[in-house]
Protein backbone atom coordinates (compact mmCIF):
# COMPACT_ATOMS: atom_id res chain seq x y z
CA UNK A 1 0.00 0.00 0.00
CA UNK A 2 1.41 3.51 -0.75
CA UNK A 3 -0.02 6.78 -0.34
CA UNK A 4 0.90 9.91 -2.50
CA UNK A 5 -0.67 13.64 -2.43
CA UNK A 6 -2.80 14.01 -5.46
CA UNK A 7 -2.46 17.48 -7.11
CA UNK A 8 -5.74 18.84 -5.69
CA UNK A 9 -4.02 17.67 -2.39
CA UNK A 10 -6.35 14.58 -1.72
CA UNK A 11 -4.73 11.94 -0.29
CA UNK A 12 -4.40 8.92 -2.64
CA UNK A 13 -4.24 5.52 -1.42
CA UNK A 14 -3.07 2.44 -3.81
CA UNK A 15 -3.80 -0.95 -2.70
CA UNK A 16 -2.10 -3.83 -4.16
CA UNK A 17 -3.35 -7.25 -4.19
CA UNK A 18 -1.34 -10.19 -2.64
CA UNK A 19 -2.31 -12.60 -6.23
CA UNK A 20 -0.31 -9.53 -7.83
CA UNK A 21 2.41 -9.46 -5.60
CA UNK A 22 2.66 -13.42 -6.13
CA UNK A 23 2.37 -13.51 -9.38
CA UNK A 24 5.63 -11.28 -9.78
CA UNK A 25 7.37 -13.15 -7.36
CA UNK A 26 6.27 -16.53 -9.82
CA UNK A 27 7.91 -14.79 -12.41
CA UNK A 28 10.97 -13.55 -11.12
CA UNK A 29 11.70 -17.53 -9.10
CA UNK A 30 10.95 -19.48 -12.52
CA UNK A 31 13.63 -17.27 -13.70
CA UNK A 32 16.81 -17.99 -11.58
CA UNK A 33 19.07 -20.61 -12.88
CA UNK A 34 18.37 -23.91 -10.88
CA UNK A 35 14.72 -23.55 -9.93
CA UNK A 36 12.84 -25.89 -11.94
CA UNK A 37 9.47 -25.32 -11.74
CA UNK A 38 7.39 -24.20 -8.80
CA UNK A 39 5.76 -26.35 -6.34
CA UNK A 40 1.83 -25.69 -4.93
CA UNK A 41 1.66 -28.28 -2.26
CA UNK A 42 -1.73 -28.73 -1.18
CA UNK A 43 -2.07 -25.99 0.70
CA UNK A 44 -1.10 -23.48 -2.56
CA UNK A 45 -3.26 -26.04 -4.98
CA UNK A 46 -6.42 -25.21 -2.63
CA UNK A 47 -5.95 -21.36 -2.57
CA UNK A 48 -5.02 -21.48 -6.29
CA UNK A 49 -7.88 -23.29 -7.28
CA UNK A 50 -10.31 -20.65 -5.67
CA UNK A 51 -8.63 -17.99 -6.87
CA UNK A 52 -8.53 -19.37 -10.28
CA UNK A 53 -12.23 -19.35 -10.39
CA UNK A 54 -12.93 -16.38 -8.78
CA UNK A 55 -10.83 -14.43 -11.57
CA UNK A 56 -12.68 -16.79 -14.39
CA UNK A 57 -16.28 -15.78 -13.13
CA UNK A 58 -15.07 -11.98 -13.46
CA UNK A 59 -13.41 -12.64 -17.28
CA UNK A 60 -9.90 -12.16 -16.07
CA UNK A 61 -7.20 -14.15 -17.09
CA UNK A 62 -5.43 -15.59 -14.09
CA UNK A 63 -1.58 -14.70 -13.32
CA UNK A 64 0.77 -18.26 -12.85
CA UNK A 65 1.30 -18.06 -8.84
CA UNK A 66 1.33 -22.01 -8.05
CA UNK A 67 3.68 -22.33 -4.84
CA UNK A 68 4.12 -18.52 -4.42
CA UNK A 69 2.06 -17.28 -0.93
CA UNK A 70 2.02 -13.33 -0.97
CA UNK A 71 0.76 -11.63 2.59
CA UNK A 72 0.14 -7.97 2.87
CA UNK A 73 -0.86 -6.01 6.33
CA UNK A 74 -1.79 -2.54 5.56
CA UNK A 75 -1.24 -0.63 8.90
CA UNK A 76 1.67 -0.60 9.18
CA UNK A 77 2.96 -2.00 5.24
CA UNK A 78 4.62 -4.88 5.53
CA UNK A 79 4.84 -7.86 2.86
CA UNK A 80 5.97 -10.88 3.37
CA UNK A 81 6.37 -13.58 0.54
CA UNK A 82 6.57 -18.08 0.89
CA UNK A 83 8.16 -19.75 -2.20
CA UNK A 84 7.82 -23.53 -2.74
CA UNK A 85 9.83 -24.87 -5.27
CA UNK A 86 12.20 -27.82 -6.94
CA UNK A 87 15.39 -27.16 -7.73
CA UNK A 88 17.85 -28.78 -10.36
CA UNK A 89 20.75 -31.58 -8.80
CA UNK A 90 23.02 -29.98 -10.61
CA UNK A 91 23.57 -26.56 -8.56
CA UNK A 92 24.03 -26.09 -4.81
CA UNK A 93 20.57 -25.34 -3.36
CA UNK A 94 21.62 -23.08 -0.16
CA UNK A 95 22.77 -20.86 -2.77
CA UNK A 96 20.18 -21.54 -5.47
CA UNK A 97 17.49 -20.51 -2.87
CA UNK A 98 20.15 -17.40 -1.42
CA UNK A 99 19.29 -16.35 -5.52
CA UNK A 100 15.66 -16.64 -5.63
CA UNK A 101 15.26 -14.40 -2.31
CA UNK A 102 17.33 -11.76 -3.78
CA UNK A 103 15.80 -12.10 -6.83
CA UNK A 104 11.94 -12.39 -5.32
CA UNK A 105 12.85 -9.20 -2.95
CA UNK A 106 14.15 -6.98 -6.08
CA UNK A 107 11.67 -7.89 -8.43
CA UNK A 108 8.47 -6.81 -5.81
CA UNK A 109 9.96 -3.65 -4.83
CA UNK A 110 10.55 -2.79 -8.40
CA UNK A 111 7.17 -3.55 -9.49
CA UNK A 112 4.86 -2.67 -6.61
CA UNK A 113 7.63 0.42 -4.65
CA UNK A 114 7.27 -2.32 -1.73
CA UNK A 115 9.90 -4.26 -0.09
CA UNK A 116 9.39 -7.34 1.49
CA UNK A 117 10.05 -7.87 5.03
CA UNK A 118 10.85 -11.49 4.51
CA UNK A 119 11.07 -13.82 1.70
CA UNK A 120 11.12 -17.32 2.87
CA UNK A 121 11.74 -20.47 0.12
CA UNK A 122 11.30 -24.18 0.80
CA UNK A 123 12.54 -26.39 -1.35
CA UNK A 124 9.98 -29.34 -2.18
CA UNK A 125 12.36 -31.52 -4.11
CA UNK A 126 15.58 -32.03 -5.96
CA UNK A 127 15.28 -33.36 -9.35
CA UNK A 128 18.66 -35.60 -10.21
CA UNK A 129 19.01 -36.09 -13.91
CA UNK A 130 21.36 -37.95 -15.86
CA UNK A 131 21.86 -40.56 -13.72
CA UNK A 132 24.26 -39.07 -11.19
CA UNK A 133 22.56 -41.34 -8.51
Amino acid sequence: MTREQAPAGQLVETVIAPPVIAAVAAHAAARVPGVVRLEPGLRGLAGSLTRIARQRIKGLEPAPTEGVRAFVEHDPPDVRVEIDLSLSGLDQAAATAQVVQRAVGKAVTEATGLTPSAVSVSILDIEIRGGLL
